[in-house]
């Protein structure tokens, strides 16, 4: 299927490895222009070495940032209009369920995990937002959540909680904007293990407990996959999902059960 994402912008925060990265390259794989962005400069740099090896050079710009950081959005979003002359989408794939388990979280605790889990993916969709409504044809913002926002899981109270407020501003922003013509999304993924993720390190210190869960909680008995994750996020950013907005789509495997 021809997606028809030629010519087209798209910023990539988050996207040095993991599934931003794979989103980055199966936008560059359907002819987009594609900012990518990450805290890890050497991270980063390696990923920009390899898309360029690939023949995406001429269509791609790096930029190395913290975007929970305020000064770093706004120069990077003027950065990518000087380079491309516009955005068309943007993909916010930020956060970090690092945090401790239990009820007792404190304050200093909740505030780390909203902000960067809600707060900076808020603030970089109001700053790019003025870009995406200046579009003629419009255009489309992707939020990548998780599951821990949808369902109960083990996961961080502040960061179940900061990615359920994700959502929730998602589905209300598509609302606002729809009759601009910006699409407004969010895909929610399960458990997906690439290099250097957060499963990757619990697979290699407690196997028999990560298999264990994939066999009792997830239908698929498996992790997902980036590329599985890229595939649906780049169909959202394409024109044939014009009537797709103010969705929030689960990629789990069939593990949660409530929606």
């Amino acid at each position: 299927m021809d997606l028809a994402l030629e010519k087209q912008v798209v910023f990539v925060a988050g996207s040095s490895r993991g599934i931003g990265r794979s989103i980055g390259e199966a936008l560059l794989s359907e002819g987009a222009s594609v900012v990518l962005t990450g805290r890890d400069k050497s991270s980063l740099e390696n990923t920009r070495i390899a898309f360029e090896n690939a023949g995406h050079g001429a269509r791609m710009l790096a930029i190395d940032g913290d975007f929970s950081i305020h000064g770093v959005i706004a120069p990077a979003i003027e950065r990518t209009v000087q380079k491309f002359g516009r955005i068309d989408h943007l993909v916010v794939n930020l956060g970090s369920g690092a945090g401790k388990p239990g009820w007792d979280q404190g304050e200093q605790e909740w505030a780390r995990l909203f902000e960067h889990n809600f707060f900076a993916a808020t603030r970089l969709a109001e700053t790019a937002l003025p870009r995406l409504l200046a579009n003629a044809g419009g255009g489309s913002i992707l939020f990548v959540a998780s599951i821990v926002g949808v369902e109960a899981t083990p996961a961080p109270l502040p960061y179940s909680a900061a990615k359920a407020a994700l959502i929730n501003y998602s589905k209300n922003l598509a609302r606002q904007l729809g009759p601009s013509r910006v699409r407004v999304n969010t895909i929610a993924p399960g458990n997906v293990l690439f290099a250097g993720g957060s499963w990757e390190r619990r697979l290699s210190s407690h196997p028999a407990d990560v298999e264990s869960m994939l066999l009792s909680e997830v239908p698929q008995q498996r992790f997902g996959t980036p590329q599985e994750i890229a595939s649906l996020a780049v169909f959202l950013c394409s024109s044939r999902a014009a009537f797709c907005t103010g969705g929030c789509y689960v990629v789990d495997g069939g593990q949660t059960r409530s929606i």
